[in-house]
């Protein structure tokens, strides 16, 4: 029996449920040469391909893509994009739908932001590894936090025990985030961090780590993930019930908007979902639905979408499939900026682009033969860069086994680098436009994202359908129907269940020090012997009082974290408040 990561979806086209209104119903293809070019694509059929084919057959009886089952059909011509209007469907960049990109001069102006990931056990480490990455070219900081981190608890909890510094980085109090950017100015270096529940806490930090260094809150930039709602469909650390959990995203956007708009407040994760093996078009559907309760839930708490809308991101997985992962994320724009027209009425431009950072497919990464993961990944990435990507992180070739070694990252990191400066694929702006087939693969990957969203909505939006648990299911349930076609050789994953080796060769694997767990727990102890407790005890009353009434918690929380009060201590005070969330409960 074969066994591998690896988790995909299969869903029935909606095609047939998509209709996009157009202002000008302009056909890009006069109807008489579309009549000439199927009558020659039908003698090509009978005269050049058909004896062929009689011959020698093709490789498969179907073609489909990677993860939708869209049928790829043998040839594309301007008939399958025939009701295409070009202002309406595709356009110019910069200008609406986006389908060709949020900016007008896109890679050519600049190029995306070569974010890699990294959090290494403890705060020193991290910072080793972010100036190393800077020193090689790397143009931001994309941070990882380890389990205690992100569920909220301190390294010397007992529910932290034997999970310190092993999946990122250890945060306890504003002493390591401090030590994590020493010697790194805030002023020009952009920071992603993957943080979920706590993460007004750690916005808090960054924003006290900035004002320490005597950086102006509006020169701060970066993205804290915040996307609660894929935690309840596909990572399950969540801290707090989902109506809480929102007041806390909604008091971010409206505290960003004021004091650090240049920090995107929320990063809208299908990476997630993907991973947990949804298809291409779920994954964007299922994002821009939690898209949707975001935006309804700010408004609901009074603010206006255009204040806070255009600090909204996305981000999203790139798998192995080029043409489908380039449809998708040009789908994305295009619906996106349907959504906040029709729904929202928003006026401001910027609150209509979708604005996304891309990481290559880690489900897609083998532990067998993992050299082979460098060539994958220089696909996905070359995929996220012809979609229009404003960020790119590359996974390293070892991800499968351990966290990377800095001459794994150093590789992924020249993969964007051979990308931006050898390739030519970022000297045009969206080089496949008016491919026959992109444009046909486009259209029918929105058709089927917008089917799945008027599903959630015919469900009662995307909260009632997560909490009913409809959206884990339809992940799960194909998920495993892909699994079962890599265990059959149906599905061939190249060094896994075809092209295999009989030994694989001894590699260097990065490995976290067992005794970095009791240092940092021995560095907490003292943050704590040192600070000044009534300041804190006081700090954290401050907290609570927000957290019961109506008043936005990000002031008192960057006072707490000041006093080093710890991530566990400000969590705890909203666990008391807010409770601790119990899926079917």
């Amino acid at each position: 029996m074969v066994s591998v990561a690896l988790v995909y979806l299969n869903t029935t086209s909606a095609e047939s449920r998509f209709c996009r209104c157009r202002s000008s119903a302009t056909a890009m293809f006069d109807e008489e040469d579309l009549e000439a070019i199927r009558e020659a694509k039908a003698d090509w059929e009978a005269e050049t391909a058909g004896p062929t084919l009689d011959r020698f057959g093709e490789r498969e009886e179907t073609f489909t893509t990677d993860t939708g089952g869209q049928e790829v059909k043998r040839l594309y011509t301007p008939d399958d994009i025939a009701d295409h209007d070009y202002e309406d469907d595709i356009g110019f960049p910069g200008e609406e739908p986006y389908t060709r990109g949020v900016y007008s001069t896109m890679h050519r102006g600049r190029l995306w932001t070569m974010r890699q990931y990294a959090g290494m056990g403890t705060a020193s480490e991290t910072n080793e590894r972010f100036n190393y990455l800077i020193e090689q070219g790397s143009s931001g900081l994309s941070m990882a936090f380890d389990l205690p981190t992100q569920m909220g608890y301190d390294s010397d909890a007992a529910m932290a025990a034997g999970e310190v510094g092993k999946a990122g980085v250890a945060i306890d109090t504003l002493a390591d985030f401090e030590t994590v950017f020493d010697g790194i100015p805030l002023d020009e270096v952009s920071t992603s961090m993957t943080i979920n529940a706590p993460a007004v806490v750690l916005l808090a930090m960054y924003i006290a780590v900035g004002d320490k260094q005597g950086v102006d809150r509006e020169q701060l930039r970066g993205t804290i993930q915040n996307d609660i709602m894929k935690e309840y469909i596909a990572r399950n650390l969540f801290i707090y019930p989902p109506e809480p959990s929102m007041r806390l995203i909604t008091d971010v956007f409206e505290f960003a908007a004021d004091e650090v708009p240049n920090f995107n407040t929320i990063s809208i994760s299908g990476y997630h979902i993907r991973e947990a093996g949804s298809t291409a078009a779920q994954e964007i559907a299922f994002t821009l639905a939690n898209g949707i309760e975001y935006v309804e839930a700010a408004i609901d708490a009074g603010q206006a979408v255009d204040d806070f809308a255009p600090q909204l991101s996305f981000f999203f997985n790139a798998h192995n499939n080029i043409f489908e992962e380039v449809a998708k994320f040009r789908a994305a724009r295009r619906l996106w900026a349907r959504i906040m027209d029709d729904r929202f009425g928003a006026e401001n431009p910027k609150s209509k682009q979708l604005k996304f950072h891309t990481q290559t497919g880690g489900s897609t990464l083998t532990a067998q033969q993992i050299e082979n993961n460098v060539v994958r990944v220089g696909y996905q990435a070359l995929a996220a860069v012809l979609g229009g990507t404003q960020s790119l992180h590359t996974n390293g070739k070892d991800e499968a086994l351990s966290l990377p070694t800095e001459q794994s990252v150093r590789t992924a990191l020249r993969t964007q680098q051979i990308l931006a400066h050898e390739s030519g694929v970022a000297d045009t702006i969206d080089p496949l436009a008016g491919s026959y087939y992109v444009e046909s693969l486009t259209d029918e990957v929105e058709a089927e994202a917008q089917a799945i969203i008027d599903d959630i909505d015919d469900r009662g939006g995307m909260l009632r359908a997560v909490d009913a648990g409809y959206i884990q299911q339809e992940i799960q349930d194909v998920a495993f129907e892909r699994q079962q076609e890599i265990e059959a050789g149906e599905r061939i994953i190249v060094g896994v269940n075809e092209f295999e080796v009989d030994e694989e060769p001894e590699m260097d694997l990065e490995s976290v020090d067992e005794e970095d767990e009791q240092r940092q727990i021995d560095r907490l102890g003292d943050i704590k012997a040192d600070r000044d407790d009534d300041a804190v005890d006081d700090a954290l009353d401050a907290v609570a009082d927000a957290a019961a009434g109506d008043d936005n918690v990000l002031p008192p929380v960057i006072e707490a974290v000041k006093a080093y009060a710890t991530v566990q201590e400000i969590c705890d005070v909203f666990r008391e408040a807010f409770g601790e969330y119990q899926p079917g409960v």
